[in-house]
């Protein structure tokens, strides 16, 4: 019986892997945010969420015309595209996308849940990827009620986070919402777009901060200078 086991495992992990598992839900992890631009934290953050719970792929999406962003201070949705597909290159469960980028107007999370829904089915489980410091601005976005009903949530705790506000939080949009929140607990990664776009500007180095492929990519298109 232990070696007819051992015989199978191999072919059952090659058909868990491909999604072929009868009964086996597809898990799609969702990274969206402006990325301006995509850096290590985001990448990290993402594989640990992967890993954790067994995440087919995980969908970054740069967003096109977020309304809470000051457009101004937002890069080409283009570049910005173009350096989250180079950063995630090296990932196979990792894939790009121009779902947001490719929407005329304002791009709301709600629409582009329903999208993924008929993309991947009613079957798929979508898993959206926030940091917890983001729990307490989900019922500010758009149709936040109906968006809970189409994705679960995966919060990145990191050390120092106030895990006593974070799970009252939880509780809270379980109980009136019925919102589905996982947590993942992340090491402590300072590492912000902002601080990259200021490190630009005065011509320090965003080594290893970045991967290496934008790292060129923003030198050699001169972006985030004076």
């Amino acid at each position: 019986m232990m070696l007819l086991f051992m015989v199978l495992l191999p072919s059952l992990k090659r058909e868990r892997d491909s999604g072929e598992v009868k009964g086996c839900k597809q898990r799609i992890g969702i990274s969206g945010g402006t990325f301006n631009p995509i850096h290590l934290g985001h990448l990290i953050i993402a594989e640990m969420a992967r890993d954790r719970f067994g995440l087919d792929k995980v969908l970054f999406i740069p967003s096109g015309m977020p309304p809470h962003k000051n457009l101004g201070s937002v890069l080409d949705a283009e570049q910005r595209f173009d350096m989250v597909r180079r950063a995630v290159a090296g990932n196979s469960y990792f894939e790009e996308s121009r779902i947001e980028i490719d929407r005329v107007g304002y791009t709301y999370t709600v629409d582009t849940l329903k999208k993924l829904r008929e993309l991947y089915g009613s079957d798929a489980i979508l898993y959206y990827i926030i940091g917890a410091d983001v729990l307490h601005d989900l019922v500010t976005w758009k149709s936040f009620e109906e968006v809970f009903k189409i994705c679960e949530f995966i919060a990145a705790l990191r050390p120092g986070n106030n895990t006593q506000d974070f799970y009252r939080q939880m509780e809270y949009l379980k109980d009136t919402y019925g919102a589905v929140i996982h947590f993942i607990e992340t090491p402590l990664i300072e590492i912000s777009s902002t601080d990259i776009r200021k490190r630009i500007k005065e011509g320090r180095s965003i080594k290893y901060l970045v991967p290496e492929s934008v790292e060129e990519y923003i030198k050699s298109n001169k972006l985030y200078g004076e």
